[in-house]
C-alpha cells in the first residue's frame, strides 16, 4: 500500500466570498488606501476598520448579509502597508482621521457610522473625537477593541501593555521587524490549513469555536496573504501606534459609542475595557461570555445598532 503524505495534497482552504467591489482610494498626497465594499451600494455608509492582523475582506458572511438586509454600504478600509494600501508611517493613531476625511469626501458621505474591530478600535474612536470626521460620524461601534497603553487614561491593556514595553524597539526596528515577520511566516502559506490549525489550537475554547468555522479560516488566511504583500508593515505599525499615546483622549470622543467585549478576553482584559468605557462621554458596554474573537458572531447586532443612527 502506498502512503501519501497529507502535505503532498493539502486540503483546499475555502475561498473568501468576493466583495461587492474593491479597489483603492487615492489621497491628495499620492498615497492609496485599499478597500472592499459590501451590502447595499446606495445605502448609508459604515466605515469598518479591520483588526491586527487584518485586511479588506475581514468581514464575514453574517455581516455581508446583514448589511444587505439593513440597507448599509459597508466599506472596509485597509490601513497603510497591507493589501492594496501603500506603506506609510503614521506618527500617531490620529493621523488616520485625516485620511478618513478624504475617504468620506470621495464617498460623498455626510453622515457615517464607524466600527473598529480589535486593533481597529482605536482608529474608530479617533474618528469620533477629531475633525474632519467628528462632525460626520453619527456613532461608533467597537468590537473587542484595545485600550490606551500610555497617558492619563492608561488601563490594564493586556496586549497593548506588551506593545508599550517594546515600543522603542518596534519604532527603531520597524522595517527589519516587518521583513523578519515576513521571512518567518511566508513559508507557511503553502501549508496554511495546517498552520491555521496550530494557531487555532492555541486560543481558548470559545475562540476555537469561532476559528473552526471554515469561512473564518478563509478570511484569516486571506488576511495573512494581504499582510505579506506589504511585508507585514501594517502589523508592525499597529503594534507601534497602539503602544504609544494615541494622540487623543477617550474623554474627547463626542459621539455615542457602543463597545462589545468578551468577559473572558485574554488579549484585552475586560477590567481595562470597563475603565476605558467609563471615560467616554457617551459610552455603553455590552459584555459577552466569550473571549476575544466572539465579536465575529455579533456583527449583525453591531450593524443593526448603527443603522438606528443613520
Amino acid at each position: 500500500m502506498k502512503f501519501s503524505s497529507p502535505l503532498r495534497h493539502p486540503p483546499r482552504v475555502p475561498r473568501v466570498e468576493k466583495p461587492l467591489a474593491e479597489g483603492r482610494f487615492h489621497l491628495d498626497d499620492g498615497r492609496r488606501l485599499g478597500y472592499a465594499e459590501f451590502g447595499d451600494p446606495t445605502g448609508a455608509v459604515v466605515l469598518w476598520f479591520h483588526g491586527t492582523l487584518g485586511a479588506r475582506r475581514q468581514f464575514p458572511v453574517l455581516g455581508r448579509r446583514a448589511a444587505e438586509y439593513l440597507g448599509l454600504r459597508v466599506i472596509v478600509v485597509e490601513r497603510p502597508g497591507t493589501g492594496l494600501s501603500d506603506s506609510h508611517r503614521y506618527s500617531a493613531v490620529t493621523d488616520w482621521v485625516a485620511d478618513m476625511g478624504h475617504v468620506a469626501d470621495t464617498l460623498d458621505a455626510k453622515r457615517i457610522g464607524v466600527v473598529g474591530l480589535s486593533g481597529g478600535g482605536a482608529y474608530a474612536l479617533a474618528c469620533g473625537a477629531l475633525p474632519p470626521m467628528v462632525d460626520r460620524v453619527a456613532a461608533v461601534g467597537v468590537l473587542d477593541g484595545t485600550v490606551p497603553a500610555v497617558g492619563p487614561e492608561v488601563t490594564d491593556g493586556g496586549v497593548t501593555d506588551v506593545a508599550r514595553r517594546f515600543n522603542p524597539v518596534i519604532t527603531q526596528l520597524r522595517r527589519p521587524l516587518a521583513v523578519l515577520s515576513t521571512v518567518l511566516l511566508a513559508p507557511l502559506i503553502p501549508f496554511a490549513h495546517y498552520a491555521y490549525g496550530v494557531y487555532a489550537s492555541m486560543w481558548p475554547e470559545d475562540d476555537q469555536r469561532v476559528l473552526n468555522d471554515p469561512e473564518i479560516e478563509a478570511i484569516f488566511v486571506d488576511d495573512m496573504v494581504n499582510a505579506f504583500r506589504g511585508r507585514c508593515l501594517a502589523m508592525v505599525d499597529d503594534a507601534r501606534l497602539l503602544g504609544r499615546d494615541w494622540g487623543f483622549r477617550l474623554a474627547d470622543v463626542k459621539v455615542p459609542v457602543r463597545w462589545w467585549h468578551g468577559e473572558s478576553d485574554h488579549v484585552v482584559p475586560i477590567a481595562g475595557v470597563r475603565a476605558a468605557v467609563s471615560r467616554l462621554q457617551d459610552g455603553e458596554l455590552t459584555v459577552r461570555s466569550e473571549s476575544h474573537l466572539g465579536g465575529f458572531a455579533k456583527i449583525d447586532e453591531v450593524l443593526e445598532h448603527l443603522r438606528g443612527y443613520l
